[in-house]
């Protein structure tokens, strides 16, 4: 079975393709889609973007449509970057752009005081405009300086509660396991079967 992932963004397609192997479906990206017209993500909850993003690309391809939206809440910086994690440092900023904005908007925040969680809301909707959702959360902190090669985003500055690694420093499996968007996936699926099947 084919379903649509609503996002260009290749890390997330390579988590969600590993996520939903054993389930025998098919993630193919938006842009071996054909034309989808273009989405402004202005929704003020993750929520909100995630559904809309699966709800367009639902009905403009005809296929299945999973949309995830997904960022970083800092307490010290009372709840930001949040809806905005991808385009914090700018419009078109690169992942290292954000997370040194980030870095340096807490370069006076103590240790103790530099709590923060990733947040995945994922939705997926049917062409007929039946939907269904699940919320991940992976509670940590954030770095003073960014460590390790894997992952992306803000996966460098990122410690899980519990752990000693960055997420950029942890490896795919054991990252699928922690992760807000691991979570939310795995809530998914539990959902999912049924909702495909239900024709």
């Amino acid at each position: 079975m084919k379903v649509i992932l609503a996002t260009q963004n290749k890390g997330k397609i390579s988590e969600m393709q590993t996520l939903l192997a054993d389930m025998g479906i098919e993630v193919i990206a938006m842009d071996q889609a054909g034309d989808i017209p273009e989405i402004v993500e202005d929704g003020s909850t993750f929520y909100e973007n995630a559904m809309k993003k699966a709800s367009t690309v639902a009905k403009a391809t005809g296929l299945t449509a999973i949309a995830d939206d997904s960022g970083l809440e800092v307490d010290a910086l009372n709840g930001q970057p949040g809806v905005f994690s991808a385009r914090y440092a700018g419009e078109h900023a690169s992942d290292q752009g954000n997370y040194q904005k980030l870095l340096k908007e807490l370069q006076n925040i103590p240790s103790g005081k530099r709590t923060a969680r990733f947040k995945c809301v994922i939705v997926t909707c049917k062409p007929d405009g039946r939907c269904i959702s699940a919320e991940g959360v992976c509670e940590g902190a954030i770095t003073e300086m960014p460590r390790g090669k894997q992952g992306f985003g803000y996966d460098p500055v990122f410690i899980p509660r519990g752990s000693q690694k960055t997420m950029a420093e942890i490896t795919k499996d054991e990252k699928n396991k922690i992760s807000h968007r691991g979570m939310a996936l795995r809530s998914l699926k539990e959902q999912l079967k049924g909702f495909l099947n239900d024709l």
